[in-house]
């Protein structure tokens, strides 16, 4: 990107019920909420945190970031060393 703009980093946060605790296998996958796409981490965290802290009652609840730039573009790590 050498038009000036940020580089955007894709996140997906998302999350569910799993089977247990020693595998992320969902409990059941037409359940998973997907919380969104963020265009960098740190807004990708915030949004993880919130809902997280939503469903702290419940253990078998889990949320992920899923790095989805890395998905995209796997050399991408290296070049920008996140």
């Amino acid at each position: 990107m050498s038009d000036g703009a940020p580089q955007q980093l894709l996140h997906l946060v998302l999350g569910g019920e799993l089977n247990d605790l020693s595998h992320n296998t969902f409990k059941d996958l037409s359940q998973v909420e997907i919380v969104g796409l963020y265009p960098n981490y740190a807004s990708a965290y915030t949004a993880w945190k919130a809902r997280a802290q939503q469903t702290v009652d419940n253990a078998q609840m889990r949320f992920f970031i899923v790095h989805l730039h890395r998905l995209l573009d796997p050399e991408q790590d290296t070049k920008t060393g996140h």
